[in-house]
């Protein structure tokens, strides 16, 4: 695997390149590779945190945005969860999810973490601490759950 570059940042620090580098990479997961068709910009975006795994050639090797609570759900959440397939083989999605993790517990201290899983990855964000809080449901006629990774108390 070549070296990773990880970049957090809101939206309005995103330059065009990258923006269009990881609708690019959303698209050719969610779309091409799942046969998902469906409206990916949702005017969410806007709003988030982006993490970002950039290749030496600035490719997207992963990616998930942060989404502020009260926006999507009442707690914070990580979505549109993603590696590309540059990325995978090497742990990049263990690494994108333990970055997600602390940047979102640094951005929004008080809040627990909501994730919309697609249910057979339910074990590795298990891994992690989160907790099925839902049963299974259809979204894009993708299996899903919920799940909630609590607060952290300072010790």
């Amino acid at each position: 695997m070549q070296t990773i570059h990880w970049q957090c940042c809101q939206f309005s620090k995103l330059n065009a390149i990258q923006l269009y580098a990881i609708l690019q990479a959303r698209s050719a997961v969610f779309v091409v590779e799942q046969n998902c068709p469906y409206l990916d910009m949702d005017n969410v975006d806007q709003s988030c945190l982006h993490l970002i795994a950039w290749t030496e050639q600035q490719e997207v090797a992963a990616y998930l945005r942060i989404v502020p609570p009260g926006l999507k759900f009442n707690e914070a959440s990580l979505g549109r969860v993603i590696t590309t397939q540059i990325g995978r083989g090497a742990g990049l999605g263990k690494q994108l999810l333990q970055h997600g993790i602390a940047a979102c517990q640094n951005a929004y201290p008080e809040s627990a973490i909501r994730i919309a899983a697609q249910a057979y990855l339910e074990k590795f964000y298990q891994s992690f601490g989160f907790v099925t809080v839902s049963d299974e449901y259809l979204e894009d006629d993708i299996p899903h759950i919920d799940m909630l990774l609590a607060v952290q108390a300072n010790t």
